[in-house]
């Protein structure tokens, strides 16, 4: 037996990442790969933002912070979050964490006891699977589907709810699906979070990338939401800082009192530079106008995608937020993962078989809009050669 017999059993299943591990070490055996499959904005950070961190280092901004932040980050970050009417304070109810993905881990640690379950509509970002397992808690997936525009019907989220469940969890707008949660679908959430006395996690991330004046309600902006809701939201996408790993929540103080002492002994503070741009980011009056360009560059490269997968006759639901187009390729007959991957090797078009995302993902492929408007032409034009080489 080799080393994996000291592996926790925690660890011994990797499930939907075995797709995405293999689509990856498949295209690192492949030349001129157009990426539609990365979650990674090709964007710049914003000039202005970087100058902030250079100035953090010229102030030495290079030791720890109190564990939830600076303070006046967290103090715009309460900004923020009270425009999407969520009354928080800055100085209890606000966490800053290295990225979304470590507010989603100490949410979970914060909240989970063994074997409780939480309500994951799927497809899901499964990542978030790993943080529940860990947390010694339960997934319990609940479908979505195609002919609703994957809004979660709350029947579909009552149906599944036991005397173990402790949490739903709502991803708005959505990865993979690029769906917004609509007012009636956040307010059919709260009801059934009040109801049967359970937690919300608000994953809030790609909040700002709306499309065609879609409108986002935040869950614990409702009434009785803001005692039971965990906001998760970040830089990251918004303001592509990625790199930068700075993610925020939002919570009572109850939960984050505690929390703190998972995350001193997680990571201590998130890096002190970064928290100074992200402050940038989200204090400097050319942030409005930053992020209108970013929303609008991927505004016209979702156009695009849309006109050639119409032009493809590839099926599609229309994204309303994030940057990610999913798109049916049930009609070829082929499972998400052989059509992806053998699209890959013969075009070099690198996207996500959609069960990356869980069951309800077959039939599903992922395209993520993170190149320019040239490479989406050009990986089109690729993706229309190889249908018709085969007969598609």
């Amino acid at each position: 037996m080799g080393a994996e017999r000291f592996l926790a059993d925690r660890l011994k299943h990797h499930g939907a990442t075995d797709d995405r591990r293999k689509m990856l070490a498949l295209a690192a055996t492949v030349d001129d790969v157009i990426n539609l499959g990365r979650g990674d904005p090709d964007l710049e950070t914003p000039g202005y933002i970087m100058e902030a961190a250079k100035e953090g280092l010229d102030k030495h901004m290079t030791h720890y912070t109190a564990w939830a932040g600076l303070p006046e980050l967290r103090r715009a970050v309460a900004k923020k979050f009270q425009a999407d009417g969520i009354a928080c304070d800055p100085n209890t109810d606000i966490l800053i964490t290295v990225g979304a993905q470590e507010a989603i881990f100490l949410t979970m640690q914060s909240i989970l006891n063994p074997g409780d379950e939480v309500i994951v509509p799927e497809p899901r970002y499964t990542p978030y699977d790993t943080c529940i397992t860990l947390a010694g808690g339960k997934m319990v997936s609940c479908p979505t589907y195609a002919e609703d525009g994957f809004q979660v019907r709350a029947e579909n989220i009552e149906r599944v709810i036991t005397e173990k469940t402790k949490a739903i969890l709502l991803v708005s707008p959505n990865n993979p699906t690029g769906a917004v949660a609509n007012r009636a679908t956040v307010e059919a959430v709260a009801g059934l979070a009040r109801s049967h006395d359970l937690m919300v996690i608000s994953d809030e991330l790609y909040g700002s990338l709306l499309f065609d004046g879609t409108v986002r309600t935040s869950l614990a902006s409702l009434p009785g939401m803001r005692e039971r809701t965990v906001t998760v939201s970040g830089v990251s996408k918004t303001y592509s800082m990625t790199g930068w790993r700075i993610g925020f929540l939002c919570a009572p103080k109850e939960i984050i009192d505690p929390m703190l002492s998972i995350k001193y002994a997680v990571t201590i503070c998130a890096t002190a530079i970064a928290q100074y741009a992200a402050l940038a980011a989200l204090e400097n009056p050319r942030s409005a106008a930053a992020v209108e360009e970013i929303v609008r560059t991927y505004d016209q490269r979702r156009r695009v995608a849309m006109k050639r997968l119409d032009q493809a006759g590839i099926e599609y639901t229309v994204p309303k937020g994030s940057f990610y187009v999913f798109c049916s390729i049930k009609k070829y007959g082929m499972s998400s993962f052989e059509f992806a991957s053998s699209l890959l090797k013969e075009t070099g078009v690198f996207t996500f078989p959609g069960t990356c995302f869980g069951d309800m993902g077959e039939g599903f492929i992922r395209l993520s809009l993170l190149v320019p408007t040239e490479k989406i032409e050009e990986a089109f034009d690729r993706i229309e050669r190889y249908l018709k080489a085969r007969g598609l």
